[in-house]
């Protein structure tokens, strides 16, 4: 694989929003809900009318729906919180948390049309198998520490690089920036990408001012870093406000670029080797 995006993989997809959603009056009376029914055999959308009030977002819409109209429909969440990232789900067309996304956001003279995310296979209704994500995460070296630095096992660390990789740690694991990430969504090239979600993950470890692991040849290869081009729509998606594309996948991208394609760079690893004892 080249580190040159192919140019069919240029398209942002139809996803991206090209403007912040405009506000809505809260909700009042009643509106439609369009959910995805089915699971990997195939499926339809159906439509809900359900009662809507002032606060309510769209994951308290679909408990309503389960609990009087379709007690058999399956939708995954846990904390209602924002914070476990189960609850992902494409509302509108949009990858979103449901229960952080309040109707008073949307426009409820049309109806609402609520999915499971397209990146991954559907199991039943709104619950994706998301297995994918874990089995990529055991491919990616884990963290290697230098030797403590301190009589007392401990180390001396920068503030600066700690506030540096410390936002990658907010990471909930939703997968919604891999759900609207093209590679993955429109190409279906899983095998050869790990995704936004694992770019992130990625440069976690090698921004670590503790790790001494090497992962930029597994970048350039294994990983598949040039089929992004850092479109920004995992960016505008994650919940947690990550800056997945300008603090994490292009330092990685330029990581691979100095090791591989510097020429100058190689020129003065060349001599740095000859000099060596």
């Amino acid at each position: 694989m080249t580190d040159t995006l192919k140019p069919d993989l240029a398209e942002t997809g139809a996803v991206e929003e090209t403007e912040p959603p405009r506000p809505h009056a809260e909700p009042q009376g009643s509106a439609t809900f369009r959910v995805w029914r089915g699971d990997r055999s195939g499926g339809r959308f159906v439509d809900y009318r359900t009662a809507v009030s002032p606060g309510m977002v769209v994951l308290d819409a679909v408990h309503q729906i389960q609990a009087e109209q379709a007690n058999d429909l399956a939708v995954r969440w846990n904390c209602k919180a924002g914070k476990c990232g189960s609850c992902s789900a494409e509302v509108n067309g949009q990858p979103k948390l449901m229960c952080m996304t309040r109707l008073s956001e949307l426009p409820l003279d049309q109806p609402v049309t609520v999915e499971p995310m397209r990146s991954f296979p559907p199991i039943k209704d709104l619950v994706t198998d998301v297995s994918w994500n874990f089995r990529v995460k055991t491919r990616i070296a884990p963290f290697t520490p230098r030797p403590p630095d301190a009589p007392d096992g401990t180390w001396r660390i920068a503030q600066s690089d700690v506030d540096r990789v410390q936002e990658f740690r907010k990471c909930i694991e939703c997968f919604l920036c891999q759900d609207v990430c093209h590679v993955l969504r429109d190409h279906h090239l899983h095998e050869e990408f790990i995704g936004p979600r694992f770019l992130v993950y990625v440069a976690a470890l090698e921004m670590h001012p503790l790790d001494t692991g090497d992962r930029v040849e597994a970048l350039r290869r294994a990983h598949g870093i040039g089929y992004c081009n850092i479109t920004k729509c995992c960016t505008k998606v994650c919940p947690e406000h990550i800056t997945i594309t300008d603090n994490a996948i292009i330092p990685l991208k330029e990581r691979v670029v100095d090791q591989f394609f510097d020429p100058l760079g190689k020129l003065l690893k060349v001599f740095s080797r000859r000099e060596q004892p």
